[in-house]
């Protein structure tokens, strides 16, 4: 009853959406942006482009909030334009499909997650690998799509979004649709180190930051067997860490916490968003230990290695980055993720500037667990 409840809307919203369209095929959208740096969230009206042969168009039911999200509206990372509709964290459903679409059909759940293009013949693209475009991958929002008239790209706090069927991530029927949308960066941004780093059974992995990225981090290595200790700041998270499988939580903080933690660890994950010390994780590797960093703090508060002590307490240690993944990695991390219960855990929020401006300062003020998830069904 409730799929048949929810297939008839998204045929009203595909005949709605057919009807609006303007003389030049381009589709209607609204959602909410904020027109300044540092400004609220306030109701936005703009358009995407037509579907063209090979896109899909997706009725977006729920947009997760990154922290990115915040490092973009407030400029942390350099200069922005607005007004900006940030959400590169998109689960919704298919309304209308290309006619050389293969992939896809009206009705199917759908995902996209933080870029929606790329050149797709340079090295890193035909590695798979989209993300490292050698041109430049396409950004979900915040970027120019260069194949589509160099538009503005807009993101998932909206009603919809038209997308290349190869940049959309297929989501299984069975998949909780509510949880799906922070799989799209959150999931992603988590999973590629680990298996870049080839986690396995036994291992002994470290998590550091116990936030959207970390949660997850924590689910993947606890599921391929590994042995995790979870690194945070607070003695607030240290339960859930525990209930998610973690041997250990470590309070930076407490010194007692800290103790016989040095070469000790096959793999950390670093998801921290704030300024602190990689070489106290360094040091806590073994020999040919890895460190994967995913977290970027703004630039202001960046943290950083010397040469110094790459050399001497990090002989014989990897140090790499890692930026989310490319599609077919990501469809492999949410197939993954389903077929082993592995979600991010989610407080859901209506679509509202008000609402939307609240859950960013919270997550400023580390008062999420862990991730905000809009129902953008509720937008007026």
């Amino acid at each position: 009853m409730k799929k048949s409840l929810i297939l008839a809307a998204t045929l009203i919203f595909t005949a709605m959406t057919a009807f609006a369209q303007n003389n030049d095929g381009r589709i209607p959208a609204k959602g909410f942006a904020v027109y300044e740096e540092k400004g609220h969230f306030k109701p936005y009206e703009f358009t995407r482009h037509a579907v063209g042969d090979h896109d899909i168009q997706i009725e977006i039911l729920y947009a997760g909030i990154c922290h990115s999200d915040l490092h973009h509206v407030f400029a942390d990372w350099g200069a922005e334009e607005y007004p900006m509709v940030p959400g590169h964290e998109i689960a919704g459903r298919v309304v209308a499909v290309g006619k050389d679409v293969t992939r896809f059909k009206v009705g199917d759940y759908a995902g996209i997650g933080c870029m929606i293009g790329s050149c797709r013949h340079c090295d890193a693209c035909e590695q798979d690998l989209e993300q490292y475009c050698e041109e430049g991958a396409i950004m979900t929002y915040h970027g120019i799509d260069r194949y589509n008239d160099n538009e503005h790209t807009q993101g998932g706090y909206s009603n919809t979004y038209v997308v290349a069927e190869d940049f959309a991530i297929k989501v299984p029927d069975n998949a909780d649709i509510t949880k799906v949308a922070p799989l799209l960066c959150a999931g992603i941004t988590s999973y590629s180190p680990i298996m870049q780093a080839g986690v396995k059974k036994g291992d002994k992995v470290g998590v550091a930051g116990f936030g959207g990225l970390g949660h997850m981090g924590v689910q993947y290595a606890v599921s391929l067997g590994a042995e995790v200790t979870m690194f945070d700041i607070t003695e607030e998270k240290r339960e859930d860490a525990l209930r998610m499988g973690a041997v250990r939580y470590v309070n930076v903080n407490n010194p007692e916490d800290m103790k016989g933690l040095d070469k000790t660890f096959d793999f950390i994950l670093s998801t921290i968003p704030a300024k602190y010390e990689p070489v106290m994780y360094l040091k806590m590797l073994k020999l040919d230990g890895q460190l994967g960093i995913v977290g970027l703090p703004a630039f202001r508060n960046m943290p950083t290695l010397s040469v110094a002590e790459l050399v001497m307490p990090g002989a014989r240690r990897k140090v790499f980055g890692s930026q989310i993944g490319g599609i077919k990695e990501t469809q492999e991390m949410l197939d993954y993720s389903v077929a082993n219960n592995i979600y991010p855990e989610v407080e859901i929020i209506k679509a509202g500037g008000a609402e939307i401006d609240k859950a960013y300062q919270n997550v400023l003020d580390g008062k999420v667990k862990f991730r905000y998830v809009i129902d953008m069904k509720t937008m007026k």
